[in-house]
């Protein structure tokens, strides 16, 4: 029997978890009354029940306090029960977004600010989240991307750390990312931009590559860079991060940085139980047309 409790923010997309792990299997069973969780627990553990795989989805707007939903999960271990908890986060710029888009009032405050919805909100699921198995930062998740994690999880049983590594690319000129926790600057490289025929190419172009990883000095530093990351990411999971956002930069995010944080991610890939995305933030940016503003 494998037991799944799916929680966390409102608008940090639960709910789209819970779907997701019904695509997969599981009897879900959403907003479950938390004072009928531990019969259902009953139910579904009892003798002959056909039911082996179950996802229950919980948040503040039960019928009780958080606080009593931690006590029974509590009590639920203590009597043998075995269970996992899916923590769902974003941060708090990302949530205050995705409300105002959807026009909608945080359930715990309908008639006031949304930030003082989220900001009670974390207080009461903070010891739950503490308690969790797996936290999911959507703030920069696709859905195809949790779901691709999920069924890591719950389907190919992979062990998960918890942490999700994205690695971006951007331009110095149009600032360093608010959000990053590691920031690397290539601008040591040589430019692609002053050789006439790559300065409108990209370093998702095999010759602006090229270029940019001929250089000895490339080279060293990408394996000096991964050396480093992949000695820093055990302490950070030991440390609970669920996410860890790796920026290079270059001048216009355009040449450089771009080669270099593609060439981080498939240095990457595969070799640990964590998640892995690529973003080059001035892709918008990039056009066949553009001048001197892309250096």
């Amino acid at each position: 029997m494998r037991v799944v409790v799916v929680t966390g923010m409102s608008g940090a997309g639960k709910n789209t978890a819970v779907k997701m792990l019904e695509d997969q299997g599981f009897y879900c069973v959403d907003n479950l009354p938390v004072r009928l969780i531990d019969k259902f627990m009953d139910l579904i553990f009892a003798p002959g029940s056909e039911i082996n795989r179950v996802c229950i989805g919980l948040d503040v707007r039960s019928d009780a306090s958080f606080e009593y939903v931690v006590a029974v999960l509590q009590a639920l271990k203590k009597q043998g029960y075995s269970y996992e908890i899916v923590f769902m986060d974003s941060s708090d710029e990302v949530l205050i977004r995705r409300y105002k888009e959807s026009r909608r009032a945080h359930p715990l405050a309908p008639e006031g600010r949304v930030e003082d919805g989220i900001e009670r909100e974390r207080r009461i699921l903070k010891e739950i989240k503490s308690q969790a198995d797996y936290v999911f930062d959507t703030s920069n998740l696709l859905t195809r991307e949790l779901r691709e994690e999920l069924i890591k999880i719950f389907k190919e049983d992979r062990k998960y750390n918890s942490l999700f590594v994205q690695v971006i690319s951007f331009g110095f000129k149009y600032g360093i990312p608010s959000d990053a926790d590691l920031v690397f600057d290539v601008r040591f490289l040589p430019n692609p931009f002053y050789i006439e025929e790559l300065k409108r190419l990209t370093g998702e172009d095999p010759p602006v590559r090229d270029y940019v990883m001929s250089h000895p000095q490339t080279i060293t530093f990408l394996e000096k860079l991964t050396d480093m990351i992949e000695y820093l990411i055990p302490y950070y999971v030991a440390e609970g991060k669920n996410q860890l956002i790796i920026a290079i930069g270059c001048t216009g995010g355009q040449h450089r940085s771009v080669t270099l944080a593609s060439a981080l991610y498939d240095a990457l890939n595969g070799k640990g139980d964590y998640g892995l995305k690529l973003f080059h933030r001035e892709k918008s940016r990039w056009s066949p047309a553009a001048g001197p503003d892309l250096a």
